[in-house]
């Protein structure tokens, strides 16, 4: 496991020192947490996420379910506290992405639900050069079917009632769409598998093909999806840019490189983490009980479309 990072107590807030540790921290590392932040509020999370990354952005072409909770901030993904969330980096399937991510814990779940964050650059090293120069060389089509009663409705992916915003939207972030019968709505978009991070250069393993690929359903509900709908009408999928097939035992082993790089972080209350989203994916693990984690996605970032 190459990811190691050290919790550091808040310095006094709005002070030069809070910002130049903060910097100097997620610079080294990727990765900051702040403990005894005094946070215990949605609006003093925003305040705090003003004060070192004012420049949020709206999860608008979302993949997950989420709260608003205003200003650009958002709960974490709702998903059903028994399911793993694998790890992965934040909107790397689309365009336009968040260089920076804040989490802040206001209620620790009364078990599990750990954040496991992972190198990308070190979950790139670990596979194979055939998976690598594939990927590498072919890039990742993201497919996505909306309105077809399964998974997020357009509406709640792109923020609007309006077909002509969503059409905006995928016109800025290189997304190709067509509107089918009723309300439906198919999209596609082509994206590298490896992107070199901007400050750094390292190669950094920077997709979400193994959360979207239809082998990362439970088997029963892959093949209810497949009896129910067919391949075509998927409600996600992902296949190699020039539209082949990606074989599972690929997935597989990136899956495996994960699970090999994470590090589990653990949440008390008024804990913040701020990761760099290019160089750390993160995830969450299953949990019992009551949790409350937010999100701000800051630093709107773009990359090249894959050819």
């Amino acid at each position: 496991m190459s990811l190691a990072f050290q919790a550091i107590n808040t310095p006094t807030r709005g002070s030069d020192a809070f910002r130049r540790e903060f910097e100097e921290v997620v610079r080294e590392t990727g990765v900051v947490k702040f403990v005894g932040t005094g946070i215990r509020s949605d609006s003093d999370f925003r305040d705090f996420v003003d004060e070192i990354l004012p420049d949020r952005m709206a999860y608008d072409h979302g993949s997950t379910p989420r709260e608003d909770v205003g200003e650009r901030v958002y709960t974490s993904t709702e998903y059903p506290p028994r399911l793993r969330i694998p790890l992965h980096n934040e909107m790397s399937y689309t365009g336009r992405w968040p260089m920076r991510l804040v989490f802040a814990c206001l209620q620790p779940a009364r078990k599990g639900g750990a954040t496991p964050l992972a190198s990308s650059h070190e979950v790139l090293n670990r596979l194979s050069p055939s998976v690598r120069t594939a990927f590498e060389e072919r890039g990742v089509r993201y497919v996505r079917n909306f309105n077809g009663g399964v998974d997020l409705t357009w509406q709640e992916t792109f923020r609007t009632d309006d077909r002509s915003g969503v059409e905006d939207v995928c016109r800025a972030t290189g997304v190709r769409w067509e509107w089918g019968e009723g309300d439906r709505l198919r999209t596609w978009e082509d994206r590298p598998a490896v992107l070199e991070h901007p400050e750094t250069g390292l190669p950094c393993w920077f997709n979400q093909a193994h959360l979207f690929h239809v082998s990362g359903l439970p088997p029963a509900v892959r093949a209810s999806l497949l009896e129910a709908v067919g391949q075509d009408a998927l409600p996600r999928n992902a296949y190699f840019a020039d539209g082949s097939p990606i074989e599972d035992g690929m997935l597989e082993e990136v899956r495996a490189a994960y699970d090999e790089e994470a590090v589990d972080v653990a949440w008390q209350a008024e804990d913040v983490v701020v990761i760099d989203n290019v160089r750390v994916a993160h995830g969450r693990t299953p949990f019992a009980g009551q949790r409350r984690v937010l999100v701000a996605m800051a630093e709107p970032c773009s990359g090249e479309v894959a050819s």
